[in-house]
């Protein structure tokens, strides 16, 4: 060694600059070697070297990456795969104070003993280390060093509370990735830095920190060995790691190297604890405050002045203790462990019989274990390339393509990919060694290019699940007060900065599901800001857009297409509601009023249209006294009222007064008062609706299917639910209020004290069976019995003349020709005689002689109806006492006169006169009618 070497201790905290100043000095010198802990870190001074000198004379040795030009002059390397004996003018070994490190001190020890260069050597690293240096270098100088900038600590913050630009430390992975998922949904995502990665992923991991996309970042121990970011604030998620053995606390000079990342150049740092970690010690604290710490006191330590005469020599040699009392025996390393189980197998120990096999064994042994399996498992993959070199001198390129082409795969998960990252690693090592494959350059490139791949595919995975790239897109825009830039399709999908965050429907923004707690909270905000103008242009289409693109629903919601934009509510009177829209507070008022205004003014205009008639009656001015007071209880009503609850009004009203009323199409039935143009679909389904809200029900029932003239009873429905339908419950069907007058008016004709059967028409307009038709009856007051006779053969038809229908009074026959013009009577088509279906239903075997027999049902006028539910009328199927009946089931005449005959569907014409039957339940209404003429 040159005596005129000059050997230099730069020591002191982190962020002293100690690692440029020894770049600036090695590139002073004509040659230079820097060792440097981490693999990441090499790469990362590489690229700072190549920025200032070029690729052309820099070399990067590590164990897994081998870049070499022809005309190096600088070498950057691992401390491990530092270059010896080639006469450097300069070396430097960064962060010496590993030297007491459990699992590689013994090398930064070899390192600060042997390794020299011939004008200078530096040594970089902390404080702590002057008391060793001196003993075992006592030709070292110090140079002390003090931090450019404040380190303060600041206690516990939760993880929610972090500070952005903050670096959270674990010291597992699994720990590293639940405190990454958590910043993901909290904050919109985090960087992953692990001394595993490889350079490529970590390069790509940090960058999305140091370019902002994400404001925090969780790491391992490995941000402690010098990488430089730009980090304001470290949190400790524990204050204790495995060190290989054992669970450890970490020391305070341990907790400094790390939280001294904090702060930059001249930048004050703060650090600090989170998650279960408990806040640190008072003393502890000021000591990384102060960087005082209790000096080192013992280096590990293992022999380098190995044996190769044999293999037990070998091991003797690294077992071998130091003779320094500043120097501790290191515990046995992986390699070491290696040898020895290697050393056991027979087949090894029969190759390794010379001094070039155990060098070549103890070389194989020295490959890491990146994968992590288990001992066995990975000295068996050492023995199988120690065989391979021994035997052929290489190793078979088809071996290692099998094991390259096993691995070169970019699918699964994050641990899967590396785990595949681990294996590549392995292969890249045997690769960079000199000798032991045949075309070195051509597997160095597949093994890197393979490493490469996975190394994309593990940094996609790792932002996939890590970083929310819009929450943190959006929470920088925000911070940096950018206005945002937000876009709608036209499914309502609404993209901030090209980030899908949610639906615009109608008014309302609706967040992606996917996003919860505070990152949908942060979501929502950005995304309300940046739809301020959304909301503005679509509130001025909404306005001008026709009234074909809105509408009402049956629950009294109303729709823009396909989007809820407000809901009916009960205004002072039923015909004019009012309007509640749905619209985002962000939107502002000006769009609230915009669509509130727009709203009414629809369902304004709705009911005008479909209401024409109703409203025309409210406005007519030239309606006076009773007729006045009538349209009022009408339009109240909104157009149908069932005649038992106003018997008296109408009987009240005279001929001028009721002429006045039928002007607006007001027909007056036997059952109901009611506007015929207000039965059609349209106006029933707005009636239910403004109906519902004027009796504020909760739910709205809905309309029956249009077209229909009966329709199952709805069960449980409200209170004149029926009548609003424009129907009348009957048994358990309801009946179309229309088709119902045209029912009585054909009942009018029959003779209801001594019975009658149905007539074809009857079941016609109501589209029933007999037995139906029989139900419904009964649901009216009568009473239906049910017998059974010999069916008669009909004759052949005969041409016969039309019959001429009963004479109805005047009012009815117009109100009949009214009804006709305004709701077309809808009768199914399979509507047939239900005397002939029962007879085909209830008919014997052909081939049988027994004559057919036939149902009917004859139908009196029931005197004392029950009353069932909502005021339906209820009888039951005849009474014991009544009157005889004939062999064929009829009523008989009076006593000691002719049996009546059966009846027949022929029509017959009616009698001239006939007195009114008080117990018919149209008397009142016909005495009335005859009065009024």
């Amino acid at each position: 060694m040159n005596g005129a070497s000059r050997i230099v201790a730069v020591l002191g905290p982190t962020n002293t600059g100690k690692t440029h100043y020894a770049i600036e000095r090695m590139l002073g010198h004509r040659t230079g070697v820097i060792g440097l802990p981490l693999r990441l870190l090499a790469r990362e001074v590489y690229d700072k070297i190549v920025a200032i000198r070029g690729p052309s004379v820099v070399a990067l040795v590590t164990g897994e990456e081998r870049i070499v030009p022809p005309r190096t002059q600088y070498w950057v390397c691992t401390v491990e795969a530092m270059p010896e004996g080639m006469g450097a003018d300069f070396v430097a070994i960064d962060e010496i104070q590993l030297c007491a490190d459990p699992e590689r001190g013994h090398v930064f020890t070899d390192r600060l003993l042997r390794m020299r260069g011939t004008h200078e050597t530096l040594f970089l690293g902390a404080d702590t280390m002057r008391r060793p240096i001196a003993a075992l270098v006592p030709q070292a100088q110090f140079a002390r060093r003090e931090r450019m900038s404040q380190l303060v600590y600041t206690g516990s913050k939760k993880i929610s509370r972090m500070p952005p630009r903050s670096a959270i430390v674990g010291f597992s992975v699994e720990n590293v990735y639940a405190i990454a998922e958590l910043l993901r949904r909290q904050k919109g995502g985090a960087a992953v830095v692990m001394g595993a990665l490889s350079p490529r992923t970590r390069n790509a991991q940090v960058e999305l920190y140091q370019n902002g996309e994400v404001d925090y970042l969780v790491a391992t121990d490995a941000i402690g060995m010098g990488l430089n970011l730009d980090v304001n604030h470290v949190a400790f998620s524990s204050l204790s790691k495995f060190d290989g053995r054992r669970m450890r606390p970490l020391a305070p000079n341990e907790l400094a190297q790390i939280a001294g990342r904090a702060g930059r150049g001249m930048s004050d740092g703060t650090f600090g604890v989170t998650g279960e970690a408990s806040p640190l010690d008072e003393g502890v604290a000021q000591a990384i405050m102060d960087s005082r710490f209790t000096p080192m006191k013992k280096l590990n330590w293992r022999n380098a002045a190995l044996r190769f005469g044999w293999v037990d020599a070998l091991i003797d040699s690294l077992e071998a203790s130091p003779d320094n009392e500043h120097l501790v025996k290191a515990r046995p390393a992986d390699d070491l462990n290696a040898l020895k189980s290697l050393a056991q197998v027979p087949e090894v120990a029969a190759r390794a019989s010379d001094g070039p096999s155990i060098r070549l064994l103890w070389d194989v042994c020295r490959i890491p274990d990146f994968r992590g399996i288990s001992h066995a498992e990975h000295a068996s993959l050492l023995e199988s390339i120690f065989g391979h070199l021994h035997e052929r001198g290489t190793i078979p390129e088809d071996f290692l393509a099998r094991q390259i082409r096993r691995i070169d795969r970019t699918d699964g998960d994050i641990d899967a990919l590396s785990k595949r990252l681990a294996y590549i690693r392995t292969w890249t090592y045997v690769a960079q060694r000199n000798g032991w494959v045949r075309d070195e350059s051509h597997w160095r490139a597949e093994t890197r290019a393979v490493e490469d791949r996975v190394s994309d595919a593990l940094h996609e995975r790792l932002t996939q699940r890590f970083v929310d790239r819009r929450t943190s897109v959006l929470l920088r825009r925000l911070k940096q007060k950018e206005a945002l830039l937000a876009e709608v399709n036209d499914k309502g999908e609404v993209t901030v900065e090209g980030e899908f965050v949610g639906r615009l429907e109608g008014f309302r923004f609706i967040p992606d599901k996917s996003a919860q707690g505070t990152e949908a909270k942060a979501l929502k905000s950005a995304s309300l800001q940046a739809l301020a103008p959304q909301f503005h242009l679509r509130a001025d289409r909404f306005y001008n857009a026709p009234d074909t693109e809105i509408d009402f629903t049956d629950q009294g919601g109303l729709m823009w297409g396909e989007y809820a934009v407000g809901k009916l509510v009960a205004g002072a009177e039923p015909l004019k509601p009012m309007v509640e829209v749905f619209v985002d507070e962000a939107a502002g008022p000006e769009v609230e009023q915009k669509v509130q205004r727009r709203l009414q003014h629809f369902i304004d205009r709705k009911i005008a249209a479909l209401f024409e008639p109703l409203l025309n009656l409210s406005r007519d001015e030239e309606l006076t006294g009773l007729a006045k007071g009538f349209a009022f209880r009408m339009v109240e009503a909104l157009g149908i009222l069932p005649r038992a609850g106003v018997a008296q009004e109408v009987k009240d009203l005279d001929q001028d007064a009721r002429g006045a009323l039928r002007k607006h199409g007001i027909r007056f039935g036997q059952f109901t008062i009611f506007m015929p143009l207000l039965l059609k679909p349209a106006p029933t389904r707005l009636r239910l609706v403004l109906w519902a809200l004027a009796n504020g029900l909760q739910e709205f029932p809905e309309a029956p299917p249009p077209g229909l003239v009966t329709v199952p009873v709805a069960k449980g429905a409200p209170e004149g639910y029926d009548t609003m339908c424009g129907y009348r419950n009957a048994g358990e069907r309801s009946i179309r209020i229309d088709m119902l007058e045209r029912l009585a008016d054909m009942l009018r004709a029959e003779d209801s004290r001594g019975g009658f059967e149905a007539k074809a028409d009857m079941l016609s307009i109501t589209g029933m069976t007999l037995e139906q038709f029989a139900d419904l009856m009964q649901g009216l007051g009568y009473k239906a019995e049910r017998g059974e006779r010999t069916k008669i053969k009909p004759a052949q038809p005969t041409e016969q003349p039309p019959a001429a229908t009963a004479e109805a009074p005047a009012e009815t026959a117009e109100a009949e020709a009214q009804s006709d013009l305004a709701v077309a009577a809808e009768a199914p088509a399979e509507a047939t005689d239900s005397t002939e279906a029962e007879a085909e239903a209830t008919a014997a075997d052909p081939a049988s002689d027994e004559p057919e027999v036939e149902v009917f049902y004859t139908f009196t006028w029931g005197r004392q109806a029950n009353r069932g539910p909502r005021g339906d009328q209820r009888q039951g199927r005849g009474k014991p006492g009544g009157k005889p009946r004939d062999g064929r089931g009829k009523p008989q005449g009076k006593k000691g006169g002719k049996p009546q005959g059966a009846k027949t569907f022929s029509s017959r014409p009616p009698k001239k006169e006939k007195a009114i039957d008080p117990d018919n339940p149209f008397a009142a209404a016909l005495m009335g009618l005859k009065d009024g003429n």
